[in-house]
């Protein structure tokens, strides 16, 4: 159970280090993030080895035990969180070593980076509703401070416009919790799950509640009609920091606490389910129809991720064994692919200097690396065999076939297609075709850089094994975490005696 605290203690630690000698010592923030990120990476890795036989661990923090102390719960669905977030996190922290040399006080940048990876690392490991707001705060801040990095016109711009939307998500995420703890009279997660079953499933201020935490988490996810902050926010950010953002930052702000509180806390229903499903489908069409007009190659990037959060959303809405197992398959391939294509979308910026597709063209021609690691991701993306994008596509059309959404299932096709077409624009724009005059003296990037985008791009190739038998219980566990339902309150009560 030790190993639980350590995802946060451990972040914390280092932006603490960072701020205290990273400014006199120029090597410690380098090393530091190296070192904090790949000790998580292994840890998570560690963790799913605890939960392999389904079992669920808890640590009592201060000895107090739930539901009177906090807690933090290791399950399938917390272990599969935990190695998406510091798999990105990893990589990144190896790409920012040369990316961030572009800017001043890079410690700072370092600090900013930690605290808000403990954030989200504290979010996924705590059992506790109010910590669970903490955290989510810690990492919220932090991100806004990131978007502004740059200091530029169009980052402050953005920065605010996120701040902005990010505290009207926080404020209804705090009044649904408010007035949850008003009838439960607990914040441990599992004792909620036990009093809601008491009530009436037709209480009101239950009802409200719900709509509180799908405006609030939603808006945290970008679902349309709640994305408006993101197409600013993710083009923004350093290149680092938009991969953390649209890789990992809005799956686990968004889209796991989303389902952690609607499957294990209050409990789903036909209506909730319905609402999950209507908008997966808007967001997946719209994001798409938003990308494919764009001519800034991180905002085509920002529009896809609503696009994308929308096929995760609409297989768990769908709530079978075989659409969640699909839903959480696609977050982790998008959280891999999309944080490739933004390490790309950067590596293109630090040597072109543009990030205007109509000012590229032949990119292949000298950044070998880049240009045919983003065509890994684009490919994933849009769903081409055998690559791991393909392969969740293939079960959310297949689970919502089995669901009887056929016509559903048609559309997500559909927009499968659309996206191949705007992907492979911006591959031809971009890196395809005779090389832009302007750019016949741009050299590849540093090789830090070029290992993350190898390495994301081997898990593009090869994520599709996550299905052979052997790796299949990485993802068979955390889609049974959510198939337990509100039984997840026993299962944490029972583990704590």
């Amino acid at each position: 159970m030790y190993i639980l605290p350590l995802f946060v203690v451990i972040p914390l630690g280092g932006a603490f280090l960072i701020s205290l000698l990273g400014k006199r010592m120029k090597a410690i923030p380098d090393s530091l993030g190296f070192i904090c990120t790949g000790s998580l990476f292994l840890f998570s890795l560690f963790s799913v080895f605890l939960t392999s036989n389904m079992e669920v661990i808890v640590y009592k923090v201060g000895g107090w035990v739930p539901p009177i102390g906090i807690c933090m719960v290791l399950d399938g669905l917390t272990s599969f969180m935990l190695v998406t977030l510091n798999l990105v996190s990893f990589l990144v922290a190896i790409y920012s070593v040369s990316y961030m040399e572009r800017y001043t006080d890079k410690w700072k940048f370092y600090v900013l980076f930690f605290l808000m990876l403990a954030g989200m690392n504290g979010i996924v490991v705590t059992g506790d509703l109010f910590n669970l707001f903490v955290f989510l705060e810690i990492a919220s801040i932090s991100s806004y401070a990131l978007v502004a990095f740059g200091t530029e016109e169009e980052e402050l711009e953005a920065s605010f416009k996120y701040a902005i939307m990010g505290s009207v998500a926080s404020s209804f995420i705090l009044l649904g919790i408010a007035l949850l703890y008003s009838i439960a009279a607990t914040l441990n997660m599992a004792d909620i799950s036990l009093e809601i079953a008491k009530l009436q499933s037709s209480s009101r201020i239950l009802k409200f509640i719900i709509v509180l935490f799908i405006m609030g988490f939603g808006l945290k996810a970008a679902l349309i009609p709640f994305h408006a902050w993101l197409p600013d926010a993710h083009p923004s950010a350093p290149a680092p920091i938009s991969a953390m953002l649209s890789g990992v930052l809005i799956k686990v702000l968004g889209v796991y606490a989303l389902i952690r509180i609607f499957f294990n806390v209050i409990g789903t229903d036909k209506t909730i389910l319905s609402i999950l499903i209507i908008l997966g489908i808007i967001s997946m069409i719209m994001g798409a129809f938003l990308a494919i007009g764009q001519k800034d190659m991180k905002r085509m990037l920002a529009y896809s991720s609503i696009s994308q959060i929308g096929y995760i959303i609409f297989a768990i809405g769908i709530q079978t064994p075989l659409a969640i197992f699909a839903g959480l398959f696609h977050l982790i391939n998008h959280a891999v692919f999309k944080s490739l294509l933004f390490l790309n979308s950067g590596a293109v910026e630090y040597s072109a200097d543009t990030r205007n597709l109509d000012e590229m063209g032949g990119l292949n021609n000298r950044l070998i690396i880049t240009g045919h690691t983003s065509l890994i991701g684009s490919m994933s993306i849009s769903g081409i065999p055998p690559l791991s994008g393909f392969w969740s596509k293939l079960l959310i059309i297949l689970a919502a076939v089995q669901a009887k959404y056929v016509g559903l299932a048609i559309v997500a096709i559909l927009v499968s297609i659309l996206t191949l077409a705007y992907y492979l624009r911006l591959q031809r724009d971009a890196f395809f075709g005779r090389l832009n005059e302007r750019l016949k003296a741009i050299k590849e990037v540093p090789w830090t850089m070029q290992v993350s985008m190898l390495i994301l791009a081997f898990v593009c190739i090869f994520g599709g094994l996550m299905l052979i038998p052997f790796l299949r219980p990485f993802l068979h566990n955390a889609a049974d975490a959510l198939l337990e339902g509100r039984n997840y309150a026993g299962l944490v009560l029972g583990a704590v005696k």
